[in-house]
């Protein structure tokens, strides 16, 4: 991939059929990309990256103080997360089918004996989607009307870089599974951003006045969930 070196910042570029320049820093490690129109000069590639050099720099400050979550073990005593509330994951044997109850503080996997903690990973992974899944039709029913704008489809799925997506031409929109862990304000913010995606393509100053319109509490909802790892070694973008 291109690169350029603008102040001793090693910039990606990528020329794609756009309309305007995007700039992106990457997480865990601060890599800096420039999506740019096919025919855009280099210097006015080295002027939005000179202009943007302070938020670039603080981004990536952000990205090395940001503390790594261990990875998960899925053992007895370890600390699991729903709704942003933190549970303790207990751990059961059954002769039925395994499944998870929430009680209290605690996490309560019932397993069969002999389970591995791969195969306790799975469990719990499916039984986030199921929450997720069922919480999304009451989130799209509440919103959508709000915003004015309807998603034709939508999905749940593991995402390393981005809490949710939006395919505007399909009406299709995806949301990262470990949003379940997370406050349910901060998937509401989420859904609409998403949402808004269908009136306004772009980042920009009307796609942002729409998100005032509709939420006007955003900024606090994205600041709180960009806090947040989205996997062990990844946090959410700085676009």
């Amino acid at each position: 991939m291109p690169q350029l070196l603008v102040d001793n910042l090693a910039v990606e570029v990528v020329r794609k059929n756009i309309r305007t320049l995007r700039l992106t820093v990457y997480a865990p490690d601060g890599r800096v990309r420039v999506a740019v129109p096919l025919r855009t000069p280099e210097e006015d590639i080295r002027q939005l990256v000179v202009a943007r050099e302070p938020w670039i720099r603080k981004h990536q400050e952000r990205f090395r103080q940001q503390t790594r979550p261990l990875p998960l073990q899925y053992q007895a005593g370890e600390t699991h997360y729903y709704l942003g509330q933190a549970y303790t994951l207990q751990l059961h044997t059954t002769t039925g089918t395994p499944h998870i109850v929430l009680e209290g503080s605690n996490l309560h996997l019932h397993e069969k004996s002999g389970t591995t903690a791969p195969q306790r990973q799975q469990l719990l992974t499916a039984w986030y989607r199921a929450r997720l899944k069922e919480q999304l039709p009451i989130l799209l029913a509440h919103w959508e009307p709000i915003v004015g704008a309807q998603a034709r489809e939508w999905g749940v799925k593991q995402m390393k870089t981005r809490w949710g997506t939006c395919n505007i031409r399909a009406k299709r929109i995806w949301l990262n599974l470990e949003l379940v862990k997370h406050p349910p304000h901060c998937l509401a913010y989420v859904v609409v951003h998403e949402l808004v995606h269908l009136h306004e393509r772009l980042h920009n100053s009307r796609f942002w006045g729409l998100m005032d319109e509709f939420m006007p509490n955003w900024r606090q909802f994205r600041n709180e969930l960009n806090q947040h790892s989205l996997r062990a070694g990844h946090s959410p973008d700085a676009c």
